[in-house]
């Protein structure tokens, strides 16, 4: 079993070999007692948004033996989360970001934007 800042490392690297835009890591331990990060991130059009989905569940369940507890949404709703419990991950498109703005809710909690993952051969 991966300890959660693997898996929030392997969750980040997943979504940026689908080229997630603006990809922020909330550090919850501490504010929530349900898990301890949110990954946010952006597909620029809902298709992109369940790429950047489906590069998760397939990376995850293939390289670790691991399924998210549950997923809620669509990419036609701007909006999908998947609960790997020590890890949520929130997929938007820019414009339902915009409106919900998780950053500005959880401001409290510690953020960073997610370092910058070398992909492709030889990276």
């Amino acid at each position: 079993m991966m300890r959660p800042e693997e898996l929030l490392d392997e969750v980040s690297r997943y979504a940026a070999e689908k080229k997630a835009l603006d990809v922020v890591e909330l550090d919850l331990r501490g504010v929530l007692g349900y898990t301890d990060y949110f990954l946010v991130c952006s597909g620029n059009t809902g298709r992109q948004a369940k790429a950047i989905h489906d590069g998760i569940l397939e990376g995850l369940k293939r390289e670790h033996d691991t399924l998210p507890r549950r997923v809620e949404g669509s990419s036609g709703a701007g909006w999908i989360l998947m609960d790997y419990l020590d890890v949520v991950v929130h997929i938007f498109t820019p414009e339902t970001r915009e409106f919900y703005r998780l950053e500005k809710l959880w401001g409290e909690a510690p953020m960073r934007e997610a370092p910058a993952r070398a992909v492709g051969k030889g990276a």
